[in-house]
């Protein structure tokens, strides 16, 4: 099982996914803007732990930072990522991280990809009737597929 994951404070998006075809759920870690950050970090690291123990994940695909003009909102969502990677480790899954580059390029074949791109080639691998939900949950599963992807390119190398 993979767990897809796509890193933020406020709403932190998650995908399971036990083959390339095959959804398992997804859906958001959602934090309050009201709670301390300690607290925030300290839900997102519970549940993400909590996902990885229920679902047997044995693998985390998370997506990684890319520039960012608001310094403040990038550290903040490093730390939401540390907290992720410390939950997978502590409970036994494997971290992997791609960039949103590498994510699109998976997904699509094209770097530059725009959202609904993304989203299309998402439903093509899953089948039209899968529910998405938010964009940090699609972006979860996106992330998920490029792991599961890259898996098989290297095992036919």
């Amino acid at each position: 099982m993979v767990l897809g994951i796509d890193p933020g404070l406020a709403s932190c998006g998650w995908a399971i996914l036990s083959d390339a075809q095959t959804l398992i759920r997804s859906g958001c870690i959602v934090t309050k803007k009201a709670d301390d950050l300690a607290s925030r970090l300290d839900q997102i690291y519970c549940q993400t732990e909590d996902l990885c123990r229920q679902h047997k994940i044995d693998e985390l695909a998370i997506e990684s930072l890319f520039f960012a003009k608001n310094t403040k909102t990038a550290l903040l969502v490093a730390q939401a990522m540390g907290a992720i990677k410390a939950a997978a480790d502590n409970a036994g899954a494997k971290v992997f991280e791609y960039t949103p580059l590498q994510i699109k390029i998976a997904i699509t074949g094209y770097g530059r990809a725009q959202k609904d791109q993304v989203v299309s080639m998402i439903r093509q691998s899953l089948g039209e009737s899968v529910v998405l939900g938010n964009n940090h949950a699609s972006d979860a599963i996106a992330a998920a597929l490029t792991h599961l992807f890259t898996l098989k390119k290297e095992q036919l190398i």
